[in-house]
Order: structure tokens, then sequence, then C-alpha cells
């Protein structure tokens, strides 16, 4: 999506930044793991693939994904042992012959499933979520939020509760959890008092 490719967004302890070609073999080596295949129902890619898909949404304009890698620290091009997971959010529009159309997301979140154990549970996961939903709300109008999650991945469930999110529906046939957050003029004033700290640079 090239319209926020070079978009930074630095909080008190994460920093997210752009999904570039450097992150790809981090990303990879992430993905063997079969326990994070599972609870983001993703399927394992080669690292030539992973490379294509990175060039894919780099460089396709129409592409409405918005890609970012959590960092823990200070922002810029640091180092990538610093690099503890990735948070991507798909938008699209909501129509209905009833209700005009709503700019929504969905958000998928790999940090609380990071291969370094030392990162997991710390809050980082939250408050990298907390940044990007205000940034969908502030700069893109976002009016909904949904995260689809394994029924067995509790700590994203707990996470996204705690965020506002409500449970909608459970999906027994592909094991999945599907959340929603509405925004409401009283969510939105909550999120960007969470959020006020944030800052945006460019990468």
């Amino acid at each position: 999506m090239k319209i926020n490719q070079n978009t930074v967004l630095q909080g008190k302890r994460v920093t997210l930044v752009p999904y570039t070609s450097a992150h790809v073999p981090r990303y990879h080596e992430w993905m063997q793991s079969e326990e994070l295949q599972r609870l983001t129902a993703s399927e394992p890619l080669s690292l030539e693939q992973e490379y294509e898909m990175q060039r894919s949404w780099r460089e396709d304009a129409d592409s409405e994904d918005l890609k970012h890698f959590l960092r823990v620290g200070g922002s810029g091009k640091q180092r990538m042992s610093r690099a503890v997971g990735g948070l991507s959010v798909q938008f699209f529009k909501d129509h209905s012959d009833l209700l005009p159309a709503a700019l929504s997301a969905e958000l998928l979140l790999h940090s609380q499933h990071s291969p370094e154990p030392s990162y997991r549970g710390r809050g980082f996961g939250k408050e990298a979520t907390l940044m990007m939903m205000s940034y969908g709300v502030r700069n893109l109008g976002i009016t909904k939020f949904e995260a689809k999650i394994g029924q067995d991945n509790e700590a994203s469930i707990c996470m996204f509760k705690k965020l506002h999110f409500k449970e909608i529906a459970l999906n027994s046939v592909f094991q999945e959890v599907t959340l929603r957050l509405d925004v409401s003029d009283e969510e939105r004033r909550w999120l960007l008092e969470e959020t006020n700290h944030m800052k945006e640079k460019s990468y």
C-alpha cells in the first residue's frame, strides 16, 4: 500500500516500521514454527515466495494491506535482532443496502507467539495493536475492526477483549473466533487517549 509504505509509528516501548525486504528472512524463520502456522492459520512458504509476497505488497498501488514489523525500543533502521513480531491490517469496504458504506479493517497479529519466548506476554502486541488501530481511525477513517483468531489462541482472544472487542461468531469448521469493535465516538475518544503518546515518522 504505497500511501503509507514509509510510515513509522513510535510508541513508548514498541515501534512499528514498514515491512521491507530486509525483514523477510526473519519473518520466514518465524513462520517455520508449526505452532505459529496453526495459530495464524498460515501455510508455510518458501523464502522466494515470501520475498515475492513482500514485493507484491510494496509495489502494488491498489493494495489495501498495511503491513508493519514490531521492534522493541527506538525507531529507525535498528538491528534486526530487536524485531519481535509483525502486524498486518487488511482494509475493505463494508457495503450494505440499508447502511452507508463503512471502512473496515481486519487485524492479524504475529507478536504474542514470536519464536523468542522472552518477548511473549510483555504487552508489546497490545501497544502495537492500539497504535495501528489509532492510525487507522485518525488517518484512514476506519469505523470497524475485526479479528479472526483460532479457538485455542487464548492469549490473542483475551488481548482483543481487553481492547473492547466483542465476540460475534464462532466457526466450528475452521475452529475460529471472530471478534469485532465498532468505533463509536466513545471508543474513538478512548483509543486516541490510549495512544496520545504515539508519534508518526518517516522510515
